[in-house]
């Protein structure tokens, strides 16, 4: 794990530990319980089984994030309800919410208010390493979960994706690496996101979903994750073999978020 990927989850776990108190798991398993059923993020991202070569549409996982360890700030009016509906009306297949405060400015309160806003599926971005993550997000909303493979021991990742399966929910497995890949793939996963960011040296290198596309057979949702601004960009993942992409600051920092998504997924 980097230096980053290490403080990132340090600063998760403090602030689970800071909302355990109030919320304890027998209590989120209980409201969770309650809930209806989560909505179906892979189908969302491949509607009818359709990758987008013959859907003619590149499915977008539109991000909301007020702010980034590497970026900065990204929004000083940073309101998820408002942003989930823009991008809903730009034709975005699915949102993600950062739930992560210290670095990245969100709560998992925000993914109740993105859920409320439209009837999009809601993937919860965080860095999750605990059960509790996982039924929070179910209690606020979140149909699915970010599950970082490099965050995560072999086992680790077993039980926090039988937990999501078991809660109704789907994993977005985030992989960066053969190896990272390969794991994703035992463990499971109807869902792998290709992280083009090096979290050691910070660089991006699209050409990663060429390369793992291969090793990801074709029933696997293959979500392009990071460094993604433009068509060309889109283009280029989408041509690798990509079901979807990932985009949050390029939509973030446009002047025009509804017309950025609607060039991505046009791409």
């Amino acid at each position: 794990m980097s230096d980053l990927l290490r403080r990132l989850v340090d600063e998760s776990l403090a602030e689970v530990e800071r909302r355990r108190a109030g919320m304890p798991e027998p209590e989120l398993e209980r409201l969770a319980a309650a809930l209806p059923p989560p909505r179906d993020l892979a189908t969302a991202l491949r509607p009818a089984g359709l990758p987008p070569a013959r859907s003619g549409r590149l499915a977008v996982i539109a991000e909301m994030k007020a702010r980034t360890p590497i970026m900065g700030e990204l929004s000083r009016e940073y309101v998820p309800a408002h942003l989930a509906s823009r991008y809903a009306r730009a034709g975005a297949a699915a949102l993600s919410v950062l739930c992560q405060e210290t670095s990245f400015g969100g709560r998992p309160e925000h993914l109740a208010e993105a859920r409320a806003a439209t009837g999009l599926p809601v993937l919860r971005k965080d860095f999750v390493v605990t059960e509790h993550q996982v039924l929070e997000g179910r209690v606020y909303g979140a149909d699915a979960v970010l599950l970082i493979v490099a965050a995560l021991e072999a086992g680790r990742l077993r039980e926090l994706l039988a937990l999501t399966r078991r809660l109704g929910m789907e994993a977005l497995v985030e992989v960066h690496d053969e190896r990272e890949t390969a794991l994703a793939l035992e463990v499971g996963a109807r869902l792998v996101g290709i992280n083009h960011r090096d979290l050691t040296s910070f660089e991006v290198d699209l050409g990663l979903t060429e390369r793992l596309r291969p090793l990801v057979p074709a029933e696997v949702v293959l979500v392009a994750e990071s460094g993604i601004r433009d068509a060309a960009d889109a283009r280029r993942v989408r041509e690798a073999g990509a079901d979807a992409i990932l985009v949050g600051e390029a939509l973030m920092r446009a002047t025009d978020p509804e017309a950025k998504l609607e060039e991505l997924a046009a791409a």
